[in-house]
């Protein structure tokens, strides 16, 4: 019995620790629209919707690469055409080069007239740019 309390307390200091650990992405009006915790993306009812690996790889829920986001913050689709661009300052331009965005270094997520879309605090700027660009989450 001793054992099975410890596994249990063990169990629930784990799900405590990886709650803590999710970061929200939040809507301009703060209601939260995603969970990102160790590159999987949730939606706000906690059902996984995707995948940002460590190498930029973008999955969907069923692990089908649907694009990447490169080292020097290209943004590409699963055919590997552009699709647009992080800049090292935050600025989210299109495949025409044409700012459309920017995530504040503070996670604020903004359109090109600098209304703030949303947040995604903690969250890295490849993250985020994925989030953009493939969920449709910050929009």
């Amino acid at each position: 019995m001793k054992t099975f309390t410890k596994l249990l307390a063990l169990a629930l200091l784990f799900a405590i620790s990886t709650n803590i650990s999710a970061q929200t992405v939040q809507n301009s009006n703060h209601a939260t629209t995603a969970y990102v915790k160790d590159g999987t993306v949730y939606n706000s009812n906690h059902a996984t919707i995707g995948y940002i690996r460590n190498d930029g790889t973008v999955q969907n829920s069923s692990h089908a690469t649907i694009g990447y986001i490169r080292n020097d913050g290209t943004v590409q689709n699963s055919n590997h055409a552009t699709i647009g661009y992080i800049r090292s300052d935050g600025t989210v331009q299109n495949s025409n080069h044409a700012t459309i965005g920017y995530i504040r270094s503070d996670g604020t997520v903004q359109n090109s007239s600098h209304a703030t879309v949303g947040y995604a605090k903690g969250i890295e700027q490849k993250h985020t740019a994925a989030l953009l660009f493939f969920f449709g989450l910050l929009r």
